[in-house]
């Protein structure tokens, strides 16, 4: 097994027959529409790669009690999702290794429901993960435009209401997923939910953007030397331009190839599209390789916090 088990429930429509696959493949051009074998040591490697980063993030945050705050704490969750999908892929990996090598023998209808749970899990973290993101952005917005107000508006009961919220919706939405995945309306509303976030964000960081911009064209036009407020304000300003270049590039091709699954599945070149299904794979779980570097390690107090736990200085 090659990819991970509930997005590989997805990789193509369930009315797309093979006949109709293997036209669609000679009709698309090909050669290229083969897609590409990616070795299971690249899904391992990167899992053990997120898996080392995010449990350091959250070792940190839980260490230093400078970082118990709702920022860190968002981040903190953030880090749980992406090492969930981490240690669910590997764990799904391990499982089909022992049981095609005939070191794990089991009754099928019991893999069944080891393959459901491991669905059921990925899934949750992969909606979890989408959703910390999106509070993460508000979370910034509030600290920027409503500073003096910032902890008024998001207290620790606040903040951990939201937390418990968004792990309680995508543990109820992972098992509707998993239990109706072949249903146009479900992959509709994952789409409608990857969109509105996708806008969430774009919204609130173009919002953000716009006011670094104007920090810095308000400096300059008063003729002072670069300080470095002027430089904090460039360096957000770019954080925030790769936090949605990231954002779309690793989401983006997963969620278009849901799109086409309601919108064209027997058309050759959409099933042409479907080929590249592990491509995309891999790109969600490099966005948990990235996620620490843009949201965790550009902080100063958590990457000292970070050596301190490197070097077990406890």
């Amino acid at each position: 097994m090659s990819t991970l088990a509930p997005l590989r429930l997805l990789r193509e429509p369930s009315n797309a027959s093979e006949g109709n696959q293997s036209n669609a493949t000679v009709g698309a051009g090909g050669g290229w529409c083969q897609g590409l074998d990616i070795p299971n040591e690249l899904f391992l490697a990167l899992g053990l790669v997120s898996l080392v980063e995010n449990l350091l993030v959250v070792a940190a945050i839980l260490k230093n009690r400078n970082l118990h705050s709702p920022t860190y704490y968002f981040i903190c969750c953030l880090a749980v999702s992406d090492m969930l999908v981490s240690i669910s892929n590997l764990a799904e990996m391990l499982f089909m290794l022992l049981l095609e090598h005939g070191v794990l023998v089991m009754r099928p209808s019991i893999v069944r429901h080891m393959d459901s749970v491991i669905d059921m899990l990925i899934c949750s973290s992969v909606v979890s993960s989408l959703s910390f993101l999106g509070v993460i952005a508000v979370d910034r917005y509030i600290t920027i435009f409503y500073a003096l107000r910032y902890h008024s508006i998001m207290t620790l009961q606040r903040a951990v209401v939201t937390m418990a919220s968004v792990w309680l919706a995508s543990t109820v939405s992972s098992t509707v997923l998993i239990t109706y995945y072949r249903s146009n309306t479900i992959l509709l509303c994952l789409i409608g939910f990857f969109l509105f976030m996708l806008v969430l964000m774009l919204v609130l960081y173009i919002h953000m953007f716009a006011l670094a911009r104007h920090h810095l064209h308000s400096i300059s036009s008063q003729q002072k030397p670069p300080t470095a407020h002027r430089g904090g304000s460039l360096k957000g300003a770019v954080t925030l331009t790769i936090l949605l270049g990231v954002f779309f590039i690793c989401w983006g091709p997963f969620f278009f190839h849901l799109i086409l699954i309601v919108t064209c599945p027997t058309n050759p070149f959409c099933t042409c599209f479907f080929s590249y299904f592990n491509l995309f794979l891999i790109l969600i779980i490099c966005n948990s390789v990235i996620d620490p570097l843009i949201y965790a390690f550009r902080s100063q107090e958590l990457r000292r916090t970070l050596r301190e736990v490197v070097t077990c200085s406890w």
